[in-house]
């Protein structure tokens, strides 16, 4: 186990290396209005929330599977997590800004979350509450809902970013969120169903 997260830690710094020389120095670095710190610091956001559900389900239910998908999903989303937080301070770019969320994707415009919800996809407090509240079943079909949710709302934007970024490593981690997720919205619908259940 201590050698597989060693061999992750070893290949995210690789990957935030990468991205100094693939950005480059100067005029090549992206600005704090750039679509690339936009995504790096809203996909930080977004990710935050994905690896919070899944402890919460993981503490809730004693099912294998939904507890082997959420430990999947947190570890994959913290690490990447990092990465993009690891961006922003290699670019000496703040991890927070005045704008709205996905201004950086035209969607400034957005009325402001509703219940804590900052972005689409993203679970509202009183959703994290009620998942705080459910075992067995119950949890599993709801952790499965809402986190179907919160991937369609991260390939939304990771799309974005395949789009309208422009460095190359980033843009190249943001298409394997959309393959990734992708992937697991097809398997969670799934399970769904294996619980006499659906998505939302």
């Amino acid at each position: 186990m201590a050698v597989a997260v060693a061999g992750v830690l070893v290949a995210a710094g690789a990957i935030t290396y990468a991205v100094a020389e693939d950005s480059g120095s100067g005029d090549g670095t992206p600005t704090a209005e750039s679509a690339d710190a936009g995504f790096a610091r809203d996909m930080a956001v977004h990710h935050q929330q994905a690896v919070e559900m899944s402890y919460i389900v993981r503490d809730r239910t004693d099912d294998v599977e939904v507890r082997r998908l959420a430990y999947d999903i947190a570890q994959t989303q913290a690490n990447q997590r990092g990465m993009l937080l690891g961006w922003l301070d290699l670019w000496g770019l703040p991890k927070v800004s005045a704008k709205s969320p996905m201004s950086w994707m035209g969607m400034g415009g957005m009325p402001a979350g509703k219940d804590g919800a900052l972005m689409p996809g993203m679970a509202t407090n009183s959703e994290l509450k009620k998942l705080n509240t459910l075992s067995g079943k119950q949890a599993e079909v709801f952790y499965l809902q809402l986190m179907t949710d919160h991937h369609k709302g991260g390939i939304h934007m990771a799309q974005s970013c395949v789009d309208k970024c422009s460095v190359g490593v980033e843009k190249r981690l943001a298409q394997g969120m959309v393959n990734g997720q992708e992937s697991e919205i097809s398997l969670m619908a799934g399970m769904l169903k294996e619980r006499g259940a659906k998505a939302r």
